[in-house]
């Protein structure tokens, strides 16, 4: 029989895996398990504190309904759901638009829209026109993209975070013209804090920061034939946006509200321009998405 102790478990736990038929999940399996063990050793885990992290992680569990995701907050509260973004981008086959977070609060069935349109109907706040291009890896403008758009209010909540979340709000589905362009209306985005009222919310204000998003605006573009982007749009000058809360911010993706801009379709209102770039798709049913809508994690896979 053999000897179980900190030390001879590892191998004893990844012994009984190997038979595990995915090759993928055997290779993830092994490396968690290493990584878990090693964690615990280093830190010297007690069971007071082993106990203490169920709890926790049960909590966060508890917390998930169809319209909130308390796990994909911790994922990128951690920093893991970043992370996972930076791999993706790595895989890219060409130049394109940085990812960065889904977030918690995407949902797939926003209504669709025309051109010019507003997503905005039931908030209030400064309006703002959103336009430009959907461009390939040459330049070329992608006819007929598909844009998803969404924001929180003036409040700094997400239309899911609402005592009727089936009411929708600032979110909505476009279309590029024939050229790649697009121009749609919205709030202009205001920073907020993240749900503090669940155990994420603990995990932050133990670790003393300060829980804040600088101001931003959440899309997913998608063509055929191309990589879908998941990525958001941050304003310039927000006193949180060297210290986002969740990571998302990348110095490509942060731009500046025009005051006074002859080239927007809408020029009697402030403007936000940004071309967004599309690299070419690297195999059907390959996702960038880090995240889902809350309702669809609550389904049974098959």
């Amino acid at each position: 029989m053999k000897v179980i102790n900190e030390n001879t478990i590892t191998d004893a736990a990844l012994e009984q895996m190997s038979s595990t038929p995915n090759p993928r999940l055997r290779t993830i399996m092994a490396s968690l398990v290493r990584h878990l063990h090693d964690f615990a050793r280093e830190v010297d885990l007690t069971p007071e504190e082993w106990l203490e992290g169920i709890r926790f992680l049960t909590a966060v569990g508890q917390k998930c309904t169809p319209h909130r995701q308390e796990f994909i907050l911790l994922s990128d509260t951690l920093g893991m759901s970043s992370l996972v973004n930076a791999l993706h981008d790595k895989r890219a086959t060409g130049p394109a638009t940085k990812s960065s977070l889904l977030g918690p609060f995407y949902r797939q069935d926003a209504p669709e829209m025309r051109l010019g349109d507003s997503i905005i109907a039931h908030s209030k706040g400064t309006e703002v026109v959103f336009y430009g291009r959907v461009l390939d890896g040459n330049g070329r403008g992608i006819p007929n993209a598909l844009i998803q758009i969404w924001e929180p209010d003036e409040t700094g909540n997400y239309d899911l975070q609402k005592h009727d979340p089936s009411v929708m709000d600032l979110r909505g589905c476009f279309h590029a013209d024939k050229e790649g362009r697009y121009h749609l209306r919205g709030l202009c985005p205001l920073g907020y804090m993240i749900p503090m009222d669940g155990p994420v919310g603990d995990m932050i204000r133990a670790q003393k920061r300060h829980g804040y998003r600088p101001a931003h605006v959440h899309f997913v573009i998608s063509a055929p034939g191309c990589r879908e982007l998941v990525t958001a749009l941050y304003i310039a000058g927000d006193e949180h946006i060297d210290s986002d809360t969740v990571f998302g911010v990348s110095e490509s993706l942060i731009v500046s509200v025009n005051r006074n801009d002859p080239a927007s379709p809408l020029p009697n209102l402030p403007s936000i321009r940004y071309d967004f770039r599309l690299t070419a798709e690297q195999g059907a049913g390959i996702s960038g998405r880090v995240g889902a809508d809350p309702a669809q994690l609550g389904q049974k896979a098959g």
